[in-house]
């Protein structure tokens, strides 16, 4: 009798075990794997496949994690969409000498890179940008972002008038 309650003692303590570890609270804010040439990117829904320009926003009231192929789908995303939490959106993006992820906000970037949507931008800390090159701070990097995606507009629709034609 006393092995038969220490049996259905155990497997309550091992039950209500498994049920507590599975609600553990994921840490907001910390950056999600993301499956190369598979997780899609938001925006344009392309594969993410180039490890120096991903970038990962994650909206700091539910920790859900949004992933992109370049850092102006992602700008272009928060615009888009209308995310109220976009000026306290953690952002997130790798560098493109390490690969390693750094924040998006602090990072240096030039603009002359061959990017996955030809944005041109690539980020770096301050210990592995490149040296003897014009670097531009993470709101310069978005104005530059809006510059392109107007001149994409205007040939846009300069191609769509002379079809027309």
């Amino acid at each position: 009798m006393k092995m038969k309650k220490f049996k259905l003692l155990l497997l309550l303590v091992v039950t209500i075990g498994l049920f507590f570890s599975g609600c553990e609270k994921k840490k907001i804010g910390g950056v999600e794997k993301i499956h190369w040439d598979r997780d899609m990117c938001e925006r344009c829904k392309m594969a993410i496949s180039e490890r120096k320009y991903a970038f990962e926003i994650v909206n700091p009231k539910n920790g859900k994690t949004y992933k992109f192929d370049d850092i102006g789908c992602a700008v272009l995303w928060m615009d888009e969409e209308k995310i109220p939490w976009k000026n306290k959106a953690i952002l997130w993006i790798t560098d493109a000498k390490t690969g390693k992820w750094i924040n998006a906000r602090t990072a240096y970037y030039t603009d002359d890179s061959i990017t996955p949507m030809a944005y041109g931008l690539a980020a770096y800390t301050k210990k592995t940008k490149p040296k003897n090159h014009e670097i531009i701070r993470f709101k310069d990097a978005v104005n530059t972002i809006y510059e392109v995606e107007k001149l994409n507009t205007k040939k846009l629709e300069a191609m769509e008038k002379e079809d027309k034609k």
